[in-house]
């Protein structure tokens, strides 16, 4: 298994990331969110046993999606790409530190961060700038 790891362009927070993600130009005829893009996995079978693609929302990796399936995708251009459909609603993750850098990127289990505790999931968040510091000490 492998995960991915992308930038969420465009996003302020998880919320706005929800958000654009319930619009009708992110999601497939199935109503499910999907992100689109040019590259398709090479690593497709282990990404699709279990994966998820983590996103990076203003410089921190804040949550994660399970990856449900791999789409071919065709636009006016006719050039076909990965739509990358995801189960729809994100995970809160361990907010970690993440340098900026194009395109996705393979992330290994072991180096995912870990999902936040559920028990906390009706507290209010963190400012995410708290929740990094907490975590770069090994608090969080």
């Amino acid at each position: 298994m492998i995960n991915l790891i992308k930038l969420s362009v465009g996003s302020e927070t998880i919320e706005t990331m929800t958000a654009w993600q319930a619009s009708p130009q992110a999601r497939g005829a199935d109503g499910l969110p999907r992100h689109v893009t040019r590259m398709w996995p090479k690593r497709a079978a282990e990404v699709l046993d279990g994966g998820s693609i983590y996103w990076v929302i203003k410089g921190v990796i804040q949550c994660r999606q399970p990856i449900l399936r791999l789409d071919e995708v065709r636009r006016e251009d006719g050039v076909a790409r990965c739509g990358i459909v995801l189960a729809p609603g994100p995970i809160a993750v361990v907010p970690t530190p993440k340098r900026p850098f194009q395109g996705w990127r393979y992330l290994a289990p072991e180096d995912a961060p870990m999902d936040m505790d559920p028990r906390h999931a009706a507290e209010a968040p963190l400012p995410t700038e708290l929740s990094v510091a907490l975590a770069e000490i090994g608090v969080l």
